[in-house]
């Protein structure tokens, strides 16, 4: 590679990297189950145990199923932490690692929703590493094949995929610490009020 020349596969990787392992990596460290499936508005979208959802569709093949209806409600329902971890463990990164880089098949119809914190950040992690290892495997020839079929435009190229995934984790990810910060001032401010 000439030396004069950007790398344009590790720029797009360390857009991601930098942000997820100096702003968010360590704001989710911690993460508990009250605040993993905590809804501060009515009705909020979230994963729940199966059999327990009122949504007109229930994602997931496991015990646990995340809420979800087609067309979606306007205005947009409201989703705890549960739901946006869901949203991008599978709808953002497993789909797209089984389509583009060999991963096991996966869908919301056939994923195993986590029932609790751990499990999915665990689950992140794992989609996260599947993602980057594809990513770094493109090099840069890679960045500029078209995304085929299994994508909304498949003629754009893989960078264009790279780029719109990573805005993708960027925006939820910065939501979901949103969402701790608001559980963590409502739960203090509750717990001042009642001493």
């Amino acid at each position: 590679m000439d030396t004069d020349e950007p790398d344009w596969n590790r720029a797009l990787r360390e857009q991601w990297e930098f942000h997820w392992n100096h702003q968010l990596r360590a704001r989710l460290d911690g993460l508990t189950d009250d605040e993993y499936f905590w809804s501060p508005a009515p009705d909020a979208w979230s994963v729940r145990p199966r059999g327990s959802s009122t949504a007109p569709v229930q994602f997931g093949s496991g015990d646990f199923t995340m809420d979800h209806a087609f067309p979606g409600p306007v205005p947009a329902a409201f989703t705890t932490i549960a739901w946006r971890l869901g949203h991008v463990i599978v709808g953002v990164l497993a789909m797209r690692n089984a389509a583009h880089f060999g991963a096991p098949a996966a869908s919301h119809e056939t994923w195993e929703y986590a029932g609790g914190a751990a499990t999915a950040l665990d689950q992140l992690q794992a989609q996260l590493d599947v993602w980057l290892a594809g990513v770094r495997g493109l090099g840069e020839a890679g960045l500029l094949v078209p995304v085929g079929a299994k994508e909304p435009y498949p003629e754009a190229p893989m960078a264009d995929l790279v780029l719109h995934i990573h805005r993708e984790l960027i925006h939820h990810l910065s939501e979901v610490c949103l969402l701790r910060d608001l559980y963590s001032h409502t739960k203090s401010a509750t717990n001042g009020a009642t001493r």
